[in-house]
């Protein structure tokens, strides 16, 4: 099989040279609003709000839904740092749950045990693209009467039991930085069904100004998390160009794990029953001796990984919380056992033959 080519970028110079043209222009007005009326047309939802990154977007979302000092909330150890960060700003407690080894999943059983009286919201965090039940994520977050804050910061166009990642719950959340499938450089969205929590995160991101409706501008500490003019033009053009987009990386995702079908203890993590993954990451279960320090070899030859690159590690176990009594040992598993190779748009067939090449011969000769 051969790639198709990468789509056209004619569109993306041809949208920040228009917003250059209309520079100097603070509230990127023109192409922020274009943006956030395509994207909530794209995902289906009333609202999209663009802020200037993934975790600025959490930050607005969770401060919409009420978060602040006392309230705990669910999240999973399974995600990186950057998903947590807003809670500690907010004064909120991170609950680390477990994740299911055989499903990537949130362990619900895990996340039952530790809701508290004071948990108030949970965030599911659909990594490397791949999406949760949203029917059993539903029904417990009712159970519990706890709002549903989506990190679908890798997970745009991904869709299970035919929902959109960012859709499921209060609010959902991406990322737009280098690297995502829809990116402006930086930057962020998030979307929502309610028009209270769309205009709370318009004022957040600009100072509480303008203000919502009844409420006096500046009359709440906020943030400036606005997207800049340019970013903005940038994720217009992409936006339009995301089903493109999201095919591209399904075909490099397919490509690479087609070649490498046959390694030896290497095997292709497939997606769910009714999941639509957008193959944000080739995955890959490591059957192979000390798994995690032959992703940590396949970086140093070359090939970027999670777990080799950037040593992604349970959530739980970073310096700035507290050394859990009960560390989650089906995250962990995951993490240790699972090659998740990182992709870029313009990774051509060259540079996927080349990483399964060197994953191959890598794997050919393990020895620990």
């Amino acid at each position: 099989m051969n790639l198709p080519p990468p789509p056209d970028k004619a569109p993306l110079l041809q949208e920040v040279t228009a917003s250059l043209s209309a520079m100097p222009d603070p509230a990127a007005s023109g192409h922020l609003r274009r943006f956030e009326d395509e994207a909530a047309h794209a995902l289906g939802t009333a609202h999209a709000v663009a802020v200037s990154s993934g975790t600025a977007a959490l930050h607005a979302a969770l401060s919409a839904c009420g978060i602040g000092p006392g309230d705990d909330v669910l999240v999973p150890a399974l995600t990186v740092i950057m998903t947590v960060a807003p809670l500690r700003a907010l004064g909120a407690t991170p609950v680390f749950v477990d994740s299911d080894p055989a499903t990537l999943d949130l362990d619900y059983e895990d996340a039952a045990r530790k809701v508290t009286t004071r948990a108030r919201a949970i965030i599911p965090v659909h990594l490397w693209g791949r999406m949760g039940d949203p029917g059993a994520l539903a029904a417990f977050a009712s159970e519990h009467g706890l709002a549903v804050v989506e990190d679908a910061a890798q997970a745009v166009g991904t869709v299970r039991n035919k929902r959109l990642a960012g859709t499921v719950g209060t609010v959902g959340c991406f990322s737009m930085k280098d690297g995502k499938i829809l990116w402006s450089g930086e930057g962020g969205f998030l979307t929502t069904a309610s028009g209270r929590v769309a205009e709370h995160a318009r004022a957040f991101r600009s100072h509480w100004q303008p203000a919502p409706p009844g409420e006096a501008p500046l009359s709440r500490l906020a943030t400036n998390s606005r997207l800049a003019a340019p970013l903005a033009a940038l994720a217009l053009a992409n936006l339009r160009r995301l089903p493109d987009l999201i095919e591209r990386r399904r075909a490099q995702t397919r490509y690479l794990l087609n070649a490498l079908e046959r390694v030896p203890g290497l095997t292709a993590l497939a997606p769910a029953a009714g999941e639509e993954w957008n193959g944000f990451s080739p995955l890959l279960h490591i059957g192979l001796p000390s798994p995690r320090a032959f992703a940590e070899h396949l970086a140093q030859q070359g090939v970027p990984n999670s777990t080799g690159s950037f040593r992604l590690v349970p959530c739980d176990t970073r310096p700035p919380f507290p050394r859990p009594e009960q560390p989650c040992r089906g995250t962990a598993e995951i993490l240790d056992h699972t090659l998740a190779v990182v992709l870029a748009e313009g990774d051509t067939q060259a540079t996927l033959d080349h990483y399964a090449d060197v994953i191959a011969q890598a794997a050919a000769a393990w020895a620990p």
